[in-house]
């Protein structure tokens, strides 16, 4: 049995490598449809499966991984920016506030998938209109939830977290090490 991730993120390779360095990268390239009235662990648990199951699909033996993972703020589900106004517009919503990251995470095997998700709250602190345009200037946020990576420049607009941080870079490693362990110990790597 293998082990594939239906996913091209670097950030999710690179935390996959802790659980479990070798595996295969197989990236899903179906439609990311929401289901209507979802709430947002809904949507990232039916998204991940999605995903996994695509893969899955073409490799029943292996156990595929399929994520995905949203910034809801007030039950709002921010995108990925599609504009620098965009941007500017969730970075300035975020602003001194607290909102949550949802990764979902789903593992198929043999017709089979076991799916969950890891929610982790953060703070922004209140930005002023400079610190916004800055950020929204980057490069950075606009190939992420909610418009910002924490593990870049956007730890600078972040306060404080509680949970786990990996889940706001898009894996929740601990949780997922233990989900896997079943079929892939890490404790037997190195």
């Amino acid at each position: 049995m293998k082990l594939i991730l239906a996913s091209k993120s670097p950030r999710r390779i690179e935390l996959l490598k802790q659980i479990h360095p070798d595996f295969s990268v197989e990236p899903a390239k179906g439609d990311e449809i929401v289901p209507e009235r979802a709430t947002p662990a809904e949507t990232v648990m039916a998204l991940a499966k999605a995903k996994a199951e695509e893969i899955a699909a073409q490799h029943p033996q292996d156990l595929v991984i399929g994520s995905d993972t949203i910034v809801a703020v007030d039950d709002q589900v921010l995108g990925k920016p599609k504009s620098h106004d965009h941007c500017v517009e969730m970075i300035r919503s975020l602003s001194g506030r607290r909102h949550q990251v949802y990764t979902g995470v789903a593992l198929a095997l043999e017709g089979k998938t076991e799916c969950f998700y890891d929610v982790t709250e953060v703070e922004f602190y209140p930005l002023s209109e400079e610190e916004i345009q800055w950020y929204a200037s980057l490069e950075e946020p606009y190939d992420k939830a909610g418009g910002y990576g924490i593990q870049g420049k956007g730890s600078l607009l972040v306060k404080g977290i509680h949970g786990d941080y990996f889940n706001v870079m898009g894996f929740p490693v601990a949780l997922c090490a233990r989900k896997i362990r079943k079929y892939f110990d890490f404790t037997k790597t190195k």
